[in-house]
């Protein structure tokens, strides 16, 4: 396989079943979908972690959450462990990020980029310390403004996006053709889908307009019930705040709009590498950090192992990528760096702990058959770690502390039917905790989290301390001011 340059795409928090290609019914995502009848899509794919600080650490270095140690919104990665930034830098290749990378970010900090163009990082180099508690969690402030702010017009993210795309067009046009030496890898990072969920408003309107359906599983009557996700919604409480079903319909469009709104920017981009001759000698991966319930069972955000949060849309093409194949082996963010690596020319170490990923080459191939996957959360909203594991069609979700869940992803890929407590699949369940305790240990991963957002809370200067700083609903964009609660 020749070596070819590579341009990652990433956005904030996109809903894998918000995709047409992926047989939405009302979805409008031309430009993805383009891209993945010219490529291959990977149906089954996971993020390391449901919410964007750990996503991002793990994506960067290609390893699990629980190897890395980068636990949360307060955890940044800090360069501290190679990440295929550094790899490719370090081998004399031209890599630069435009957009959010949601790293520390403090000075000093060597993420591994040769250049880092409109950089969000987290906020003051210590993100959200109040997400640092896990004991006695008290109820965040500011739930109210996912519902407050869906609607029509422009909010500081959908303006940072834009410049995010402009930067990008303007780097593929004026500085690739500078580094035709070797490869280069150009990282561009969107903000949107991430809330608030304010949506440009040709495209709020296109989806307000139309007879939106209600969430599955919306309604108080018929909504699952687990210790974690009740802690979690009553921790984040987004959905009492609303009021009637026009408000969760206003969401729901803001949420769409949001997506088609990327989709254009992603499709500028895209726009770009062919207008400036580079599509031919260029590999594309276009992924999320993670997806978002979009209030399916009445949660909102990230945070929880449902495939709307801990799944993510994951598209490969270019030269070398077979065109128009789907593939339903299940995959990881772990799984990118080693193709990154692969894509450009440098030989990666695969296999242990260096980089435990497969590359999506031979698993777009089938050369590598289905191996178990893996995603944890030990964040906001959370009293202990949470972890699921897919192996073959079935999904074993474990919590320290509290009950399990299993799904059939095949009989029932809408997770409408937890079959942990149904004696037929015993023997399943108990597969599925044997292949997660022998990948780790999760009441001690539990314990390291713990010991790591206690050290961390002390440094800040402790528990009231954290919660007198309040609630950060969401990182502010470059040139603007957070708004805590």
């Amino acid at each position: 396989m020749r070596a070819t340059n590579m341009l990652v795409i990433m956005s904030d928090e996109h809903n894998p079943k918000f995709l047409g290609a992926a047989g939405h019914p009302f979805i409008a995502t031309p430009n993805l979908d383009t891209l993945a009848a010219t490529g291959t899509r990977f149906t089954s794919a996971y993020t390391t972690c449901p919410i964007c600080v750990p996503a991002r650490a793990a994506f960067a270095v290609g390893r699990y959450v629980h190897d890395v140690g980068y636990w949360d919104n307060a955890d940044g990665y800090d360069g501290a462990i190679p990440s295929w930034h550094h790899a490719l830098r370090d081998a004399g290749h031209r890599v630069v990020s435009v957009g959010k990378l949601h790293f520390r970010g403090r000075p000093g900090d060597d993420h591994g980029f040769s250049d880092e163009i409109v950089p969000m990082h987290i906020v003051d180099g210590i993100g959200d310390v109040k997400g640092l508690v896990r004991e006695n969690i008290p109820k965040r402030k500011g739930g109210d403004k996912m519902a407050k702010r869906a609607g029509p017009g422009e909010s500081a993210y959908t303006v940072y996006d834009r410049d995010i795309a402009a930067r990008a067009q303007i780097w593929l046009h004026e500085e690739a053709p500078k580094w035709r030496d070797r490869p280069w890898a150009l990282f561009v990072s969107f903000v949107s889908p991430h809330f608030p969920l304010t949506a440009p408003p040709q495209w709020f309107y296109h989806y307000w307009q139309q007879d939106l359906p209600m969430p599955k599983q919306y309604g108080k009557d018929v909504r699952p019930h687990h210790p974690f996700l009740d802690t979690y919604a009553n921790t984040v409480d987004y959905d009492s705040h609303f009021a009637s079903e026009d408000d969760v319909k206003r969401a729901i469009a803001g949420y769409a709009g949001l997506v088609s709104a990327m989709d254009e920017n992603v499709g500028y981009v895209l726009r770009a590498l062919r207008d400036a001759g580079l599509a031919q000698d260029t590999r594309v991966i276009y992924t999320s950090d993670h997806g978002d319930n979009v209030g399916a069972r009445g949660l909102w955000g990230k945070s929880t192992l449902y495939e709307e949060s801990v799944g993510v849309p994951l598209i490969m093409a270019g030269p070398d990528v077979p065109a128009g194949r789907v593939v339903a082996t299940p995959v990881s963010h772990i799984d990118c760096a080693p193709t990154i690596l692969e894509a450009v020319g440098l030989t990666p170490r695969v296999g242990d702990r260096v980089l435990p990923g497969a590359s999506l080459f031979a698993l777009a191939t089938g050369e590598i058959p289905q191996r178990p996957v893996l995603a944890e959360y030990h964040a906001i909203g959370s009293r202990a770690g949470a972890f699921m594991l897919r192996f073959g069609k079935y999904k074993y979700c474990h919590y320290v502390g509290a009950p399990p869940q299993l799904f059939d992803l095949d009989a029932d890929p809408e997770e409408l039917n937890d079959i942990a407590g149904d004696p037929r699949f015993d023997a399943t369940l108990a597969e599925g905790e044997r292949l997660l305790r022998a990948a780790l240990d999760p009441e001690a991963t539990d314990a390291r989290a713990k010991r790591r957002q206690a050290e961390l809370l002390a440094q800040f200067g402790g528990r009231e301390k954290a919660l007198a700083r309040g609630d950060l609903g969401f990182t502010p964009a470059p040139g603007t001011t957070a708004e805590i609660d």
